[in-house]
Order: C-alpha cells, then structure tokens, then sequence
C-alpha cells in the first residue's frame, strides 16, 4: 500500500504518533484545556481505531474524548491545526515547540491561550524532563508591583491561559457591593437609625412597666434596609467568549452576600443559571453552568431571550425594585425592533437598567451596531467590564447611579 495522496499527521511514518498526541495534549493543558494522562491514552487509541488518512476525522475522534467543555472546543481545533500542520515537524513537536520558519499559520491571529500553548516553555531545555509528569499549577497572587498593575489593566481577551487562570482568580476577591433601600419591615432603631425613625410605643410601654411608670428611654422605630433585587443577564456568544466564564466568577464571589440574585444565560436561547449561583463553591458553580449551556459560543438574540423570559420567569422581577444587569457586547443578530420592545418591558419592571459593556475597552467606541444602539438607548447607563479595574470601579458606579437616580 502507498502512501501516495495520503496527508500525513505527525511523524507517523517513524512510529512517533503516540508521543505527538502525548505533547499535543500537554499543550492543551499549557492552554487551559482540562486534559490529563486518561484523555490523552483515549485520543491516542482513538487516532489508532480511525486512523491518520482523514485529517477532519482524527480532529473530530480526538476532540471528541480530550475536551469537556463546550468553551474549549475552538481552542482545541485552532491548536490542532497548527500543531499537526507539517509532518517534517514531528521531533520539533516532542520538544513542544512549533518554529515561526516552517508554521505557516498567523500568530497574531490565534488566540492568547493557543499562542501561548505554542510557545515553549523555558524549563523544557533537558530532553530528560520530558519525561516527568505534569503538575497542576498553583499562581501565587504575591506579584511584583509592576506585574499587579499590568494585570489591572489587561484586557480579558488579550491573556494568555496562565494569566486568565490567576486574573480570574483575583477577580473573585472584589466586592460589589449592591445598593440598599429601606424596606417595609420596621426594626427597633440603634442610635444610628434613630433620625428617621417612629416612636416605638409598646415599646415606651414595656420600658415605662420596667422601671416602675418612669420613662428612661424612648425606644424608636426604623425601616429596615435591604439589597436590591439583582437580575444579571450574561450573553455568552462567541464573541463574548473570554469574558463570559471570568465574569460568571467575579459576580458569584462578588454577590455572595447580597440578597436574591436571579442570573440567566442567554446566547440563542435563554438559560437559567439560578440554580448553579445557589453553589457555595465558585469552581462547582462554573461547572454546572457549562453543563447548563448548550449554545455557548454561538450567536447571540438578546430580544427573542427576553420573550422567554417575560413569559416563562416574569416573578423574577420584584416590583419594580430590580436591579437588571445586561452584560454584553450587544452585537445581536436578531430584530432590534423586538429587542426594542422587550427592552422597555424589562424597563417598565425594574428600578434601573444597566448595561455592562466590555467593548468599552476602546477608546472612542460608540454603539453603532443595531442591538447596540437599541441597548444605548434604552439602558440606564453604560459601564465597562474589560479588566479588573473595571471591575473595582463598578461597585463605585452603581452606588452613584442610585444616589444620582439617573
């Protein structure tokens, strides 16, 4: 049998498949793909049952037993192509690394964390270390002043896989605290509450049958206060991709404390994601999502999302004391006639309509796409959600909004 017209993966000519996919799959954990040693014996055996004659098929088989995680899937093939380009590559890539010479692929085009995957690591310079398992990676959150305040300004979408895991993790360390307002239940007021309360009469009462008829003390009563509402609507398209899952984290950690949340995915359809928020754990919580999702990384229909929700989770809103975040980059595919028509119902239900906007990052950026526009419109305000900054300064902002009443 010739090999002629047959496209070649590897070095599968010499015997060396078996340690291609053994480094291809420690360049997807480079990549901040969860692959380890059982899933990398499983591609191995699948490439070995289909075979290396179909370049589509391979792709498909491998991927089908080495990725988990609907989010990972583009990084996988993006990864695959460049890895498995060129068969004269095949002892170059034991050393995991991919020459710019013979790649005829753009780096500057790939995403961060296969860029970085590609890039080989500065303790792989001894042959013999190849052989040493790998290990999981711990970040020590203990930088230097200078690597801190790069991190703070970074944008999600431009860090690699080790920089998104640590920023990620930083990012659940601020607090966004949610505005109060004063509820109907009353308490008995302590002496800082006592301007703007009532007088407590049981309790003048009850203190005047203490003490024998004289009064010593006049208890008062005051409103109690209470977070408001919070509704968050996260769009994972594609193109929102690098923010999605950092951004779930932050307002897990973030809202911990605050009263009801209410948070939903939407991508061409609506998902409830309540019930993975009611998780303690943040990682638990980020893997019921992504078994949740079942459009991530597809288009996005903000307007038709809505409609499912006015119609199936309209108790959702309480009154109108809800506080709505839409976080999104707002380029929807569907009709901005409906997105414009649910938007003011959204409105007509809730205290304030904000729209965390991670394409903020640019200066000068104005919302010209058509769901843009809509959203601009009919959002109460327009804030960034692009890096940590960003996201320490948002506490900031929606106090103000409330206080201003804008």
């Amino acid at each position: 049998m010739t090999t002629t017209g047959i496209q070649q993966l590897g070095d599968v000519r010499s015997g060396k498949l078996a340690g291609n996919i053994t480094a291809f799959g420690r360049a997807l954990r480079r990549a901040g793909v969860r692959t380890d040693a059982m899933r990398i014996a499983l591609a191995a055996e699948a490439a070995t049952l289909v075979g290396v004659e179909d370049r589509l098929d391979l792709s498909a088989a491998m991927e089908a037993v080495m990725v988990s995680r609907e989010q990972d899937r583009m990084v996988f093939r993006e990864l695959f192509d460049a890895w498995f380009r060129d068969p004269e590559l095949a002892n170059k890539l034991l050393a995991q690394m991919l020459p710019s010479a013979e790649g005829k692929a753009e780096p500057s085009k790939r995403r961060p964390r296969v860029r970085e995957a590609l890039t080989a690591p500065r303790n792989l310079a001894k042959p013999a270390e190849l052989a040493k398992p790998d290990r999981e990676i711990e970040f020590d959150a203990a930088m230097t002043s200078s690597d801190r305040q790069r991190l703070q300004h970074a944008d999600f979408n431009a860090l690699g896989a080790s920089e998104y895991r640590l920023v990620e993790r930083l990012a659940r360390d601020i607090r966004l605290p949610i505005p109060e307002l004063p509820s109907r239940r009353l308490r008995v007021a302590g002496d800082a509450g006592r301007q703007h309360a009532r007088m407590h009469w049981p309790g003048v009462l009850h203190e005047a049958a203490r003490t024998g008829g004289e009064i010593l003390r006049l208890p008062k009563l005051a409103r109690r206060r209470q977070p408001l509402p919070l509704l968050v609507l996260v769009d994972v398209s594609g193109s929102m991709e690098r923010y999605a899952r950092l951004l779930l984290a932050f307002l897990h950690a973030a809202t911990r404390r605050a009263g009801r949340r209410d948070v939903f995915a939407f991508g061409t359809r609506l998902t409830d994601l309540t019930p993975a928020f009611r998780l303690a754990d943040t990682d638990a919580m980020l893997g019921a999502a992504s078994l949740a999702i079942d459009d991530f990384a597809g288009g996005t229909r903000l307007g038709s999302s809505l409609t499912e929700l006015r119609r199936a989770h309209t108790r959702r809103l309480t009154g109108r004391r809800t506080l709505v975040l839409v976080i999104s980059d707002g380029l929807d595919t569907g009709e901005p006639s409906l997105l414009e028509q649910e938007l003011l119902w959204l409105k007509r239900h809730s205290r304030r309509l904000l729209w965390l906007n991670p394409l903020l990052r640019f200066e000068g950026y104005a919302p010209l796409a058509r769901g843009a526009s809509v959203l601009h419109r009919q959002a109460d305000a327009m804030l960034a959600v692009h890096n940590l900054s960003a996201l320490e300064q948002l506490a900031a902002s929606l106090a103000a909004l409330m206080r201003s009443g804008r």
